[in-house]
């Protein structure tokens, strides 16, 4: 289970954590459960977060594997609500969309494009924190009084930012 916890500071995206709760499949079904239910709690703790986004359940082909996910959804969810804390969901395709302008994004292009947004030096080990990085990062994008983002890393010479972005790209905009 990847997780992200993000700051806006002065219109800029801080990334305060960015990991994974690698569970041992070992583990009983239900332990693992409790386990993620106290990550979330633990984070929760550390850092008072404003919000909460989570990325909506997919649809596979195997049934148990999305019961599972559903539970564990459910529970990370949970954690959170008994926090008083609002929670967000966001399919797939939108949190791609959000982030690379592109729904049918690949990870890797997801990835290129947070390394820009929040200047990122390293790729993390696995693409489970990536993709709660971007589900954070959608959630701020998307939020009613968004701070304007001014996220992007400008080069000498050349006008950068979401602004020019739009300007130069009103197809893309919806």
């Amino acid at each position: 289970m990847g997780y992200s916890i993000i700051e806006v500071d002065s219109n800029i995206v801080v990334v305060k954590e960015i990991d994974v709760l690698k569970l041992s499949p070992k583990l009983d079904h239900y332990d693992r459960l409790q386990k993620i239910h106290e990550k979330v709690c633990d984070v929760v703790e550390k850092f008072s977060p404003d919000s909460f986004a989570i990325e909506a359940p997919f649809f596979g082909k195997n049934v148990q594997s999305m019961l599972k996910l559903g539970r564990a959804q459910g529970v990370a969810i949970a954690a959170a609500m008994g926090k008083k804390i609002p929670v967000t969901e966001y399919s797939p395709k939108k949190v791609k969309q959000s982030i690379t302008g592109n729904g049918n994004a690949t990870k890797e292009q997801v990835w290129q494009m947070l390394k820009r947004i929040t200047n990122l030096p390293d790729k993390p080990k696995y693409f489970d924190a990536t993709d709660a990085l971007a589900v954070a990062i959608c959630h701020h994008f998307g939020s009613k009084f968004p701070v304007v983002a001014k996220t992007a890393v400008r080069k000498k010479g050349k006008s950068g930012g979401w602004e020019n972005f739009a300007a130069n790209n009103k197809h893309r905009i919806k």
